[in-house]
């Protein structure tokens, strides 16, 4: 028997277990154009938006209605965010829309990416804990672990009061204590700079996918240390190179 690499690993929602694209870009345009903005935002574009909360995803649509570089958006909800004539008062009166449009409809046609349920039953299978952590509301995440990926998790985690969000390293050590586990023994898989943040600030080693919100060259430009094109690759890397049958 092959000793495994990691006890557990943590995996982002959004982009990385879950396309959740569509139906966030239909929940945020909808409350935009409810509460008098522009709101015929699509694909990458949208993609930019998310990562790091609804909050922020708010903040870059409202910047980009007003003219800001979309190359940059990614500044937005960091320290390096220049101010913007955008007020907290107006991101709050959206959310409000957005929240409850996006919980009714955030499985509408969202689905796992190809052989996620798989790697998760194969992961479980090896011994290895499996959590995911998100800056998605709590309830969203909950509904939509169980819906998707039914058993698939030993603990889900959304944001919530009391707890600072990514890239904060908050939610992935609550998972850890959960677990009972130190930073070394888990991995975190994620596809953004938002999760290599996380994941650095943790103290734990990073996967980063390129089939998510962000591409593979942005990032290789970010530093990102292991870039994976497939399933395989995850559970290779998670369990140490241990194959299934060998446990």
């Amino acid at each position: 028997m092959k000793r495994m690499s990691f006890k557990a690993a943590v995996f982002d929602m959004d982009g990385t277990i879950l396309d959740t694209l569509a139906d966030l870009n239909a929940s945020l345009n909808h409350a935009l154009g409810a509460c008098g903005h522009r709101c015929d935002f699509e694909g990458e574009t949208t993609k930019a938006f998310f990562g790091s909360g609804i909050r922020v995803a708010i903040r870059r649509a409202l910047a980009l209605e007003q003219g800001f570089p979309e190359e940059k958006l990614d500044v937005i909800g960091t320290e390096e965010e220049p101010e913007l004539p955008v007020t907290e008062e107006e991101i709050e009166r959206i959310r409000q829309v957005y929240s409850p449009h996006y919980q009714a409809h955030c499985n509408d046609v969202t689905g796992p990416y190809p052989g996620i349920p798989e790697l998760l039953e194969r992961l479980r299978n090896a011994g290895v804990k499996t959590a995911v952590v998100s800056n998605k509301p709590d309830a969203a995440v909950q509904k939509l672990a169980e819906e998707s990926f039914p058993g698939g998790f030993d603990y889900a985690l959304g944001e919530a009061a009391g707890t600072a969000r990514k890239p904060a390293p908050d939610m992935v050590m609550k998972c850890l204590a959960r677990f009972g586990l130190a930073p070394g023994e888990a991995v975190y898989i994620g596809d953004s700079e938002v999760d290599l943040q996380t994941a650095e600030n943790a103290g734990l080693m990073c996967i980063c996918v390129d089939w998510g919100f962000r591409s593979r060259d942005y990032l290789e430009k970010r530093d990102a240390g292991v870039i994976v094109s497939s399933c395989e690759e995850i559970f290779r890397i998670i369990t140490g190179g241990m194959d299934d049958e060998v446990r």
